[in-house]
This record gives structure tokens, sequence and C-alpha cells, in this order.
């Protein structure tokens, strides 16, 4: 009897022992982030910003160019992609439907390798910053970053069967170097911002928060605040928000017929500096049936682009309100230069005039300080860092990267609607200083 009890003591202790070990390590392999993280660098030649994601297996770093209207990961597969957990899309898959690819099926007439495979869905993987695009093929791997709790770097976590589009090598041509694709953020099923708050379930939201400095990175959180920077500045308080509109055509260098834009589009009315109404054709800020005008942000783009008539009115005013301050020779692509040394400092930047874009009221704006107006060509210059984007854009403002460093922008998906900080210069604190190195 003794004996029995004993066994029966052994089998209980065993068997909770294996519930234990079951448990743990359940929890383990369930632990489900708050949020993601990507550090973004802005690359010193093309002033392109670039980030870093883990994938394939054995895993590698991949360097992209990080395009916030961008309709998903693609990744050039012609040059040594090489990955044991890489699944190409079957035609008539749940993938391509996600993708919105289920009627553009194809075949592949070569040896069968990553980007190239019969019976599998394609899409259209584009160079935004060139303009040129080609067919690729969609596919899964398994992609990894690094999880936060919106002050400190936590874990990282990984996506078994993230699914990306083969590019080719010829897309590269004009991305930074060393750069084999891009990231897309934009408004698609399968961009980034969709397919982590899918598989982690967190909100549908993502913030980014471009450094202006070549020396220090900036960072994309997917997921909601709050957004800690240094020295302990949540940046997700105080936001102002506006609706983001959708662009019914696409804006893409290649799209499907009926496909609209995955870029994000918000409502400018009208622009004022040092708080007065800039004359322009207000026509030109709505999108028409054809998708054509209105007011994007891109990551691109390294300076704001503006329609001629536009841009004319806004040099022009600028000038005005200027006052004496001495002009210089223009300095490509900027319009109008001044000598820097007549030009004071303040906590955002030189002291020049504001520049406002007045969104869904008057109360509600976009206030653009000296810091995201201006830029120092060198030799005491200092230009407006705007640029004509000629008498017939597809787009009639974008809104570059220049104009949003040091302001955290948060797109929430659901909503479809952006938070915007302004500038964080005036809250003590930079785009650069969110803790990647140290956790709690």
């Amino acid at each position: 009897m003794i004996m029995a009890a004993s066994a029966s003591s052994f089998l209980t202790i065993l068997f909770c022992s294996v519930l234990v070990f079951i448990s743990s390590s359940s929890a383990q392999t369930s632990f489900r982030p708050k949020a993601l993280i990507l550090p973004v660098s802005k690359d010193p030649s093309t002033l392109q910003y670039t980030t870093q994601i883990s994938q394939r297996t054995p895993i590698v770093p991949v360097s992209l160019t990080l395009d916030l209207g961008g309709q998903f990961l693609w990744v050039d597969c012609d040059q040594s992609y090489t990955s044991s957990t890489y699944r190409p899309a079957r035609c008539r898959s749940a993938q391509c439907s996600l993708a919105g690819a289920a009627g553009n099926c194809g075949d592949c007439f070569s040896t069968p390798r990553p980007g190239c495979n019969n019976n599998t869905c394609g899409s259209l993987p584009a160079n935004t910053v060139t303009g040129t695009a080609t067919g690729g093929q969609l596919g899964s791997d398994i992609v990894s970053l690094q999880s936060t709790d919106g002050k400190n770097p936590g874990r990282n976590v990984s996506v078994p069967q993230f699914l990306f589009v083969c590019g080719s090598t010829f897309l590269l041509e004009g991305l930074a170097g060393g750069v084999t694709g891009m990231a897309g953020l934009g408004r698609t099923r399968i961009g980034l911002p969709s397919q982590f708050s899918s598989t982690f379930s967190f909100d549908r939201k993502f913030a980014i928060c471009l450094s202006s400095s070549i020396r220090a990175r900036g960072v994309v959180i997917f997921g909601d605040g709050p957004y800690i920077f240094l020295p302990n500045l949540d940046a997700s308080t105080n936001l102002i928000y506006t609706p983001l509109i959708i662009n019914p055509v696409s804006t893409a260098p290649a799209f499907s017929a009926g496909e609209r834009s995955s870029e994000y589009f918000i409502g400018v009315k009208s622009i004022k500096i040092n708080e007065k109404t800039v004359p322009i054709n207000t026509t030109l800020l709505s999108i028409n049936s054809q998708g054509i005008g209105g007011t994007k942000i891109s990551t691109v783009n390294p300076y704001t682009v503006l329609e001629t008539s536009i841009y004319n009115a806004i040099v022009n005013t600028f000038i005005r309100e200027m006052g004496n301050i001495t002009r210089v020779s223009s300095v490509s692509p900027f319009g109008a230069c001044f000598d820097s040394r007549n030009i004071g400092s303040t906590r955002v930047g030189p002291a020049v005039p504001t520049i406002d874009l007045v969104l869904q009221s008057e109360s509600v704006f976009w206030r653009i300080f000296g810091a995201n107006s201006m830029v120092d060509v060198g030799n005491n210059v200092l230009c407006l860092g705007f640029v004509d984007g000629g008498v017939n854009p597809r787009t009639s403002i974008v809104i570059g990267g220049h104009q949003i460093e040091d302001n955290l922008l948060q797109f929430d998906l659901a909503t479809s609607r952006l938070g915007f900080s302004s500038s964080l210069l005036f809250r003590q604190t930079t785009c650069a200083n969110f803790n990647f190195t140290s956790a709690a």
C-alpha cells in the first residue's frame, strides 16, 4: 500500500510538472507584443529614409527604403535570395485574395526559385523614387523585428508567413546604396502595418518619427502609444487630428483598373504664411474623379513638391514676409534663398515666417516652423525647402520628408485619421530620442 501510494504520488507530481512545463512553454511562445519598432536612418547621398528587417531562414538582415504610401514589402529576389521557409502564393489561394491578386495568376518558365514559380499569383512591385515598376510574384517568408512597450525595446518577434513581392534587380536603380527593396507602409491589406496588426492583434495604428540627422536614427512604431522619447516625453499626447482621405484612383507607378491609392492624403483647405492666406487656386486642393489633385504625405520625396501656381504663390508670399532679409542666388532645386547671417535662431529652427497648412477648419492647422521649412545649403545660405512640381502633377501638394522630420505622425487605419504633433523641438526632444538600446 505504501509503495502504491508512493507511486501514485510520484505520478501526480510528474503530471503536475508536465502541466507547469506546458504552461510555461505556451507562455513563452504565445508572447504578444504591445507594439513593434523599426529604426529609420537618413541616407546622406539620396536623402532617402532606410530601415532594416530580418527575413528568411537562415535569417538575413534586409535593408529597405521606407515608403510611407507603398503598397507592400518588395525585395529583389534575383540576387541570392535563399531561404528554406520561402513559399510562393499559389493561384486562387487566400493569400492571393488578401493581396488583391486573385485574378493575376501565371507561370514562370525557368528553374523554380523565389520569384519564379508556376501556378503563382503576381503583383506589380514599384520603385516609387524613380517611378518604375515591373511584374513580380507574391510569396511569403519569415520576418523578424523588435517589440516595444512604447518606451523600451523588447524581445524580437517573428511573423512566420509574412506576405511580400519578389522584385527584380533593375528596380533597385536610384535607391540608396545597400538597399535591396522597399518597405511599404500604405493602406493595403498586405502593407506592413496591416500584416503586423493582424498577426499580433494590436490596434491598426502606426507612427513615424523621422530624424533630421544623418547620424541618429528615427523610428517607425507599429501599434498604439505611448510613444516615449527621452528624457521622458510621451509624444502621443496632445496630438492634433485630421481625417485621412482616400484617393479613389491609384497613384502607384503601375496599377490595375479600379484600384484605389494606398497613399495617405489629407484635406488641406488653404495655406497661410505668418497667418496671412496665400492666394492659390483652391480647386487644386481637392481630388477630382480621375484621382488628380489633393495633398499627400510622402517619405520618398525629400522636400515638399508643389504644383507650379501654388509654388509661385508660396514663394512670393514667403519672400514678402521675410521683409528686408538679404536674398542670394537660388541653389537648385530651391527657388528662394537667403543670407543666413541675417536670420536669427529659435528653438524650432531659423526665425522665419511660419507656414500653416489649414485643414478641416481654421482652428485646425499643421504649422511648419523654420527647422522644417528651411534647408541649410552651406556658405551661409538658407533656402526655402519647397520645390516646383510642374503645371500638371498627379498630386498638387506632396508633403516631403524634410517637412515631417522631428514631427510625430500617427496613422490610424481603423478610423482613417492622422494625428500629428507639429515640431517636437518645441517640447525639447527629437525623433532621434527613441530608446533603442536598453530595456527597463
